[in-house]
């Protein structure tokens, strides 16, 4: 089995293949999200504790969260469900899953470093690997720079260069989402506005409708009546003759 072991910390990852089945046999039964102590993959591992994220099995199918078996089934998805990606609006698919629970058919396991051990692993926690991206969001921008409502965030987002053969390099720089500005809130105001007209509208509309329905029912109601009254006369001037 395969151990894909990333460290968030620095931002690094690496491989390592396990062939011990004394050592495998620690993972047996462990569910995602499950913590497990490193010492079971040997000394340099020793300290650390390793978080279970994920995994796929020897055929490509991926583990799947609130799945409780270790085998795999079919499940319908829908937009929003992990192991799947919507291609059409409204598409619903029948796709083939490993359950959550780790066993010996899975062929590679993912682990997070929750809790860093004694020693150091080369290729995961004595180097550090750069972000390529900065936060997009407003809130996270303001978080990471210890900014205010009141500062322009516009200067601090994270920009990079790119540079191509023969080419001037540009500047590339992430749009800024969920930032509220006079223009987005007067939209806001705006919106509510038109809902607000459109209620009184409807409201108004069918007040009309009410008072035009109880009209026509009144003159129905008083036709009925005419007539009645009609045949009524009818019918005596038949018996007095």
């Amino acid at each position: 089995m395969k151990f894909n072991i990333s460290n968030p910390a620095t931002g690094c990852q690496k491989v390592i293949e396990v062939d011990d089945e004394r050592k495998l046999r620690e993972f047996y039964d462990k569910r995602m999200n499950q913590e497990v102590i490193g010492d079971v993959l040997g000394d340099e591992f020793k300290g650390f504790i390793f978080k279970i994220s994920g995994g796929n099995d020897k055929q490509g199918f991926p583990m799947k969260q609130g799945v409780m078996t270790n085998k795999r089934v079919r499940l319908l998805l829908k937009k929003g469900s992990s192991c799947y990606r919507q291609r059409r609006k409204g598409e619903r698919k029948r796709k083939s899953v490993r359950g959550c629970i780790v066993s010996a058919d899975i062929q590679v396991l993912n682990l997070v470093i929750v809790k860093k051990g004694e020693g150091e692993l080369p290729g995961l926690t004595n180097a550090n690997v750069p972000r390529r991206l900065g936060p997009k969001r407003a809130t996270r921008i303001r978080k990471l720079f210890a900014l205010d409502k009141q500062d322009n965030i516009d200067a601090y987002r994270v920009k990079r260069e790119i540079t191509r053969e023969g080419k001037k390099p540009t500047v590339k720089a992430p749009k800024i989402q969920r930032l509220v500005t006079p223009e987005r809130l007067q939209r806001k105001r705006a919106l509510k506005a038109f809902k607000k007209e459109n209620g009184e509208k409807g409201k108004e509309q069918k007040a009309a409708y009410v008072k035009l329905k109880a009209l026509r029912v009144k003159q129905a109601k008083e036709k009925r009546a005419e007539q009645a009254s009609k045949r009524r006369s009818q019918n005596s001037a038949t018996k007095s003759s």
